[in-house]
């Protein structure tokens, strides 16, 4: 598998009109190949999708606040096509923030909010390609209603084997009775679309870069919300798998605090935290229909978005392990 991946970096490379015999490392990456050189990252999307050309066209709309790195390349063909990019200093937030103190993590959370800001406030583009339907949360500027795609799915998943159809049942009714919250769902600014500290560089003094908008679409601003909160509740499980025992939700308590103390505009919207539930919602829904139960669902991990799910719907999901969630979400 290694030596394929490999070859695939070095055929990207050579098409680049690069060195294709520069050192490389492989790097964690949870949806693509990614390999790392000196001067260079090379990542290789072997789905077929458009994610990575979806990016390069993107990038060039990106605010130079956000820190995006230049790109050298772009090419190949759907299930093998790859982005070249300049590297940029810095290593990924979430595996130095274990070793952060507080004063180095505060301040990190206040250089975020302000590259968020201009991520934000940058106007989309209107020729962006559309995104793949396995995209996080699954809801719609288009559609009578945004939360009309959610309802649609939410009807396919009362059809899975093993489901409790009385959750989506319940799950449909709460949809329904709260999606006047989602308006307005305003989608002239960019949204990053997978808000984790894994897609953040840091140098030990400052945010260097925010990274790989595979996700990243018109939306409104707190549509962000729903991937950090959830990278801030359970963090151990969005980071790589050789310091996942040193990542702990304790560590990251204050973080949405901070946010809204730097950033408050991405907390003020009316019906705020109905309008985060129903973006978890779409986000579970949508992973549920992914990766739907192959038996009897107390077999299930408790991440599973089947458990998620009835736990979202049940007022004990992500969002419950915040205090006053109404204040901060």
């Amino acid at each position: 598998m290694s030596s394929f991946a490999i070859a695939r970096a070095r055929r990207a490379l050579q098409s680049a009109f690069l060195d294709m015999d520069m050192p490389l490392r492989r790097a964690d990456s949870v949806t693509n190949e990614v390999w790392i050189a000196d001067e260079y990252v090379i990542r290789v999307n072997r789905r077929l999708d458009p994610r990575l050309r979806r990016e390069a066209s993107l990038a060039p709309h990106l605010p130079a606040e956000v820190g995006y790195p230049t790109i050298v390349a772009y090419g190949g063909k759907p299930g093998s096509d790859w982005l070249i990019v300049k590297r940029v200093t810095g290593t990924v937030l979430s595996r130095c923030w274990p070793t952060m103190s507080r004063l180095e993590r505060r301040e990190a959370i206040h250089q975020l909010a302000g590259r968020l800001k201009a991520l934000h406030s940058a106007p989309a583009p209107r020729d962006l390609p559309d995104i793949d339907s396995s995209a996080p949360q699954l809801l719609s500027s288009v559609t009578f209603s945004p939360v009309m795609p959610l309802l649609v799915a939410i009807d396919r998943a009362k059809t899975l084997p093993y489901i409790d159809v009385s959750l989506l049942t319940d799950t449909e009714a709460l949809v329904t009775d709260t999606a006047s919250a989602l308006s307005p769902f305003d989608t002239t600014g960019i949204v990053h679309g997978d808000l984790t500290f894994e897609n953040i560089l840091w140098d030990g003094k400052r945010i260097t870069a925010i990274l790989d908008f595979e996700w990243a679409r018109p939306g409104p601003r707190d549509l962000d919300l729903d991937v950090f909160l959830r990278f801030c509740s359970l963090p151990h499980l969005h980071v790589a798998e050789d310091y996942e025992h040193l990542t702990h939700a304790a560590d990251y308590r204050e973080v949405p605090w901070w946010l809204a103390e730097d950033y408050p505009e991405l907390f003020d919207l009316p019906n705020q935290f109905d309008r985060v539930r129903l973006y978890a919602i779409a986000y579970d829904v949508r992973d549920l229909l992914l990766h739907p139960p192959q038996g009897p669902v107390g077999d299930l991990s408790q991440h599973h978005p089947y458990h998620r799910l009835s736990n979202t719907i049940a007022g004990t999901g992500y969002l419950s392990t915040f205090d006053t969630p109404a204040t901060v979400v």
